[in-house]
């Protein structure tokens, strides 16, 4: 079956000329945020974070919602948000990157926790 391109991964294509090096890359991270952030703080700290796909080549999708499992298994994390990479040289290069840096001093001040878990897309 032929994958049609979305408008993210077109755009990242025309930035990156879709060389990619191996398998694309989810990273999925999930946020505890404190009891003291107000909603206001988290939904700037959500638009800041799907604004990294705009700033940082290698991104090609961009998911986030809030919890609704009825498994009471989330040790508190309360939102998820998942990038797709082109692959995994994309990720190492948006680690560093000075405006993921940016988003980290950011949210510091109102995350209580965080679980980081990276998969290569089969």
């Amino acid at each position: 079956m032929r994958k049609l391109l979305t408008l993210p991964l077109l755009a990242s294509c025309l930035a990156t000329g879709c060389a990619s090096t191996g398998p694309q890359i989810r990273h999925v991270v999930l946020f505890k945020y404190k009891a003291s952030a107000t909603p206001q703080q988290v939904e700037t700290i959500s638009a800041a974070f799907a604004d990294l796909q705009h700033k940082i080549p290698g991104i090609v999708d961009y998911e986030a919602g809030t919890n609704c499992s009825p498994e009471s298994h989330s040790k508190g994390l309360t939102h998820a948000y998942v990038l797709t990479f082109t692959d995994a040289a994309a990720r190492d290069a948006y680690l560093p990157h000075p405006d993921h840096k940016a988003f980290g001093k950011m949210l510091g001040p109102i995350l209580d926790d965080v679980c980081v878990v990276d998969y290569e897309v089969k």
